[in-house]
Order: C-alpha cells, then structure tokens, then sequence
C-alpha cells in the first residue's frame, strides 16, 4: 500500500463533535510550555473527518465501535476481532469427555404368574384393568367406613407424612431459584468514601496537573458519591440453565410420587393393624367362648367327683386346663393395646381407643380383585413413578454439566449517578454515567472441576437407571408375590374352617361320652385344647389372607389416587393442610 494512499479509519465518537474551523476536544492532547493544548490532528474540509499521521479518521457512531476501515473495508481491534477468537477457541476447546447414559429396560412380562404356574394371559386380565385401576382408590377398595375415617385421620395428622410435605415446598422452591437462574438480576447500590493519591504517583501527578474546571483544581482528599443500579444476565445460549430448572421439576416430581409412596405405605400398614385388631377382638371371644366351656366341663368332673366315679386327679387337670385358658387372655388384651397404640402412632394422635367395627372377623371374606396387567404397574406404582423420575432429573444433570464446557455470554450493566460532591451528584449530565459490555467466557486451561461434575453426573445418571429397573422388577415380584399368596391362603382357610367345624363336633360327642362313662376325661380334655389350638390357628390364618389382599393393593400402587396436593400459599399451616381426601 503506497504511503500518499488515502486511509480510512473509523474512530469512537469524540468528547465534542468537530465542527469546521474549531478545535477538536480529544482525549489526545498534549500540554505545551505556553500552556495550550495541541492536538495531533489536522483539520479537514470536512466538518466530521480529520487527518492524523497520514490517516483520515472519520466519527463513528456504531455503537459497537467495530474500529478502522482501510480502502478496502475491514475491522481492527474492533469487537468482531476478540469474539472471532474466542468463539475460535471455545470451538477447539468445548468438547468435554465422552459420557454414555444407560437407557433402562422397561419391559414387563405379559402376565403374572399364576399358584399353578400357568400363564394368565394380558387379553384374559384386560377386562379387569380398568377395574381394578379404578378401585385402587382406598375409599372404594376398603368397604369397613371405621378404617376409611381412620385412614382419613392419618393423612391428616400423621408425622411422617406431613414432614414430607415440607420436603415438597422445599423442592418446589428449588424450582423458583432454578427459574431465576436465567433470568436478569438488578442490583441497587450506593457508596461513598474519599481517598488521596500520593503525589510522586502516576495517579497522584495527574490530579496535581488536572484540572476539574478553568481555575478549579482537584479537591484533596477526592471524595466519591454513587447511587445506581447493576445489572447482570447470562443468556442461556447453550440450555444449561433451563436444564437445571426441568431438573429441578423432575424431582419436584419425584418428590410428589415419594409422598404418594409413603400414603400407600401408610394406608397398608394402618388396614393391615386395623384388621389385625379386628382378628385380636376375635381370639380374645374364642378364649371368652372356651372357658365357658371349660368351666362347665370342671363342673361336670366335680360332680362325677363326689359321685366316685373319677378321682381328684381329673378335677385337678380340668381346673389347670381353666387357668391356662384364663391366663391367654391377658397376654391377647396386651397385643390389643399394642395394637391400638401402634395405629394411634400412625394416625398423630396419643393413645385411645380404636373405633372398629363389630361383626365377626371370622366372618369376613376377602372381596374379588382384579390385578390388571403388569404394564399398570408403570402407571399406578409410585415409586416406580419417583425412579423414573428421578432418571429424568438425572439425564438434565448430565446435559447441564456438558455445558459447562461451553463459552457463556454475560451482558452487564450500569446506570446511575457519581460525583466527588454530594451537591453535585444529581446534576445531569455530568454525573450522570451508564455503561453495558456483553463477555463470552469459557474454561481452557485446568478443567478437572467441571470434568469431575460431568463424570459424576453421568455416573448418577447410570445409578438412576438401574433403580427404575430395580423399582419395576421389585413391583412385579411383590405383585406376583401377593397373587399367588392370597390364593393359598384361601385355599389354607377352607381347610382350617373344616378341621375348626370338626373339632368343635369333637368336643360335644368327648363330653357325651366322658358323662356316660365311655371316654376318659383325658380325651375331652385333649379335644378341648386341639379346638381352641384350631380355632386359633384358623384366625391367625386369616388375617394373614387378609393382610395378604392389603399387600397385594399396595403392591399394585394403590392408596394413594384419592389424596389430592392443596395449594396452600401460607407455609405456616396447619399440619396436613396441603392434603385433601375425596369423599
């Protein structure tokens, strides 16, 4: 390029724009021994250009401030400059290392296996699914009103339960923060204070040969006063933020279906006491029922006594044989407060009596239930809903951790008054300052932290994973479990009623024969302790067949449908007044 060429450049514009025939005020100046300033730029024809060292500057008003244009037309030292690099080195530099999530299996068998082994197929089980998704509302599935209004109470009050609803507001507010993550932050602030440079410094001799104004020298000590705002927004560009933020939602509701995992819980293990009560109510009658008899039969043996027909011996083994049964009742009225405390506990309250209802508990059969497909296990199982999740959550995790290997773009900004005098810091414009300034910044060198983020969550990720798979196959096993449970069980029950029936038969025909001299007392005696053994056995049978049917409901998810989450903008509430129960 010859020398004499014309070049162009563009400049930021000036403190004072130039007009023709008048002194141009730039920052660029120079204090001559006569004390006046001269400036290294010569006037042109033009009111806006000037000549400096074989340059035409010309006033740029982008504000970018892109810098000099050469005859052809190019930018210097501009912004395009500095970004074109970084944007370079981000491109070289943002790959992190390579993760691999673990995709889980989810597939389910078409059918649970039925007692005999035998595959009951899904087309045989549809008819039923929707039934029984429809029933897996406690309110509907329990038919005994005491135990609905007994569980009602629990929601309402139980400890557990309402500790984990502070574990959904904390979560909730988790998703707040996350959502004004990326969102700009405004900052206020205000300051004041002084300082003095000392003179042989570069500061210091330029305040010493500065003046403020013609005549006006820098006040010594230098006061400075602001009041303003800041401003500061990091443009989401690459997801990372969002991310978060749907991370944070996924475990917002992972926590929802935790809570609903716990209701499940806490509906079975309050039926499972409940009718373990009812079954306590029925051993304590059958002791009540058998002394009664016993105690007749001691007064048949006394009689026959004094009639010389036995000795004292049998009087003696009938009279032992009371006792026993006598002193079984102590140790069942001790299971019953146990029993009732241990439901007072779930349901928040101290101990009192439990209502129930008072029909026989022998007399209770078990009501059809159909269990679905396995694939309803996904939908209606809440901790297979929270592992999921939680998966979910996982994955955003690891897509945010990513991330960070890429360049962020920060904009900041400020806006607001300074002067070195409190009367002078409202005066505008001159203590009237603003900036903005847009950086894109990325890691380079030393990225071991962020390394170690992404191999963790990616490792969360994998953990993840295998608990859904772990929670499915838990869900199908204990479902499977329960089915066949209770089909046993109800075959054991008819059994035990039949050998109940018969003993019962044994010990009218033992006494029968005992009075007329054609048993020993022996035999009545011992037909007495195998029905009351029987009779006891057939209880402890069926509440297992009942305990059985409350499995399987929480086994197939159920307890929790008809528990709705108020929305309760006092945190202060009462306990449990975020739950609501249908009716």
């Amino acid at each position: 390029m010859e020398r004499n060429k014309e070049r162009r450049i563009n400049i930021p514009v000036p403190l004072q724009k130039v007009r023709k025939n008048e002194e141009p005020v730039y920052p660029l100046r120079s204090k001559a021994p006569g004390g006046t300033y001269k400036y290294p730029f010569q006037k042109t024809e033009s009111s806006d250009i000037l000549n400096w060292n074989g340059y035409t500057f010309e006033h740029d008003r982008n504000l970018w401030g892109c810098g000099a244009k050469f005859s052809g037309a190019y930018c210097l030292r501009g912004v395009v400059l500095p970004v074109g690099i970084t944007l370079l080195i981000s491109l070289l530099t943002a790959c992190g290392p390579a993760v691999k999530l673990k995709q889980p299996e989810t597939a389910l068998p078409e059918s649970y296996m039925s007692p005999g082994s035998s595959l009951v197929k899904a087309e045989d089980q549809l008819s039923g699914a929707d039934k029984s998704q429809g029933s897996l509302d406690f309110t509907k599935f329990f038919k005994d009103q005491e135990l609905i209004q007994l569980i009602s109470e629990a929601l309402e009050n139980n400890q557990e339960l309402n500790i984990f609803q502070q574990e959904l507001k904390i979560a909730r507010n988790e998703i707040s923060a996350r959502q004004g993550a990326y969102l700009p932050f405004v900052d206020y602030g205000g300051m004041s204070g002084f300082d003095k440079s000392a003179r042989y410094t570069r500061f210091g001799a330029l305040e010493a040969n500065t003046q403020i104004k013609r005549g006006t020298d820098f006040p010594e000590p230098l006061g400075n006063y602001a009041l303003g705002f800041r401003a500061t927004w990091e443009l989401d560009i690459w997801r990372k933020l969002r991310n978060q933020k749907d991370a944070a939602v996924a475990r917002y509701l992972s926590t929802v279906n935790g809570r609903n995992f716990v209701i499940t819980n806490l509906v079975a293990e309050i039926a499972s006491a409940y009718y373990e009560l009812k079954a306590l109510d029925n051993q304590l009658q059958i002791v009540n029922d058998n002394v009664q008899i016993q105690q007749r039969a001691l007064d048949t043996v006394r009689l026959e006594k004094q009639g010389a027909r036995v000795t004292e011996l049998a009087v003696l083994r009938f009279e032992a044989q009371v006792l026993r049964t006598e002193s079984l009742k102590y140790a069942i009225q001790q299971r019953i407060v146990q029993t009732e405390n241990r439901i007072n506990f779930l349901a928040g309250r101290f101990p009192r009596a439990v209502a129930r209802s008072k029909d026989r508990f022998l007399d209770f059969k078990p009501w059809s239930f159909e269990a679905g497909v396995p694939g309803h296990l996904l939908e209606s199982r809440a901790d297979i809903r929270q592992a999921e999740l939680a998966l979910t959550a996982a994955g955003l995790d690891v897509k945010s951790a990513k991330a960070a290997f890429y360049p962020s773009l920060n904009i900041t900004g400020e806006v607001g008054y300074e002067a070195f005098r409190v009367s002078k810091l409202f005066t505008s414009p001159e203590s009237f300052l603003y900036n903005l300034a847009a950086g894109l910044t990325g890691p380079l060198i030393n990225r071991r932290a962020i390394t170690a983020d992404l191999k963790n969550a990616n490792a969360k990720q994998v953990q993840a994973a295998w608990r859904y798979e772990q929670a499915i196959l838990n869900g199908f096993i204990e479902s499977a479990t329960q089915l066949s449970n209770l089909s046993n069980l109800a075959s054991n029950v008819d059994f035990r009623t039949k050998q109940v029936d018969t003993l019962t038969r044994s010990i009218d025909i033992a006494s029968t024969l005992f009075t007329s001299a054609r048993a020993d007392y022996s035999e009545v005696l011992l037909t007495q302790r195998e029905a009351i053994e029987a009779k006891f056995e057939l209880v402890e049978t069926k509440i297992e067949q009942v305990i059985a049917l409350v499995n399987l409901y929480r086994s197939l998810g159920g307890g929790w449908q008809c528990v709705k989450h108020k929305e309760n903008n006092d945190d202060q509430g009462e306990p449990g007044s975020d739950l609501a129960v249908c009716k």
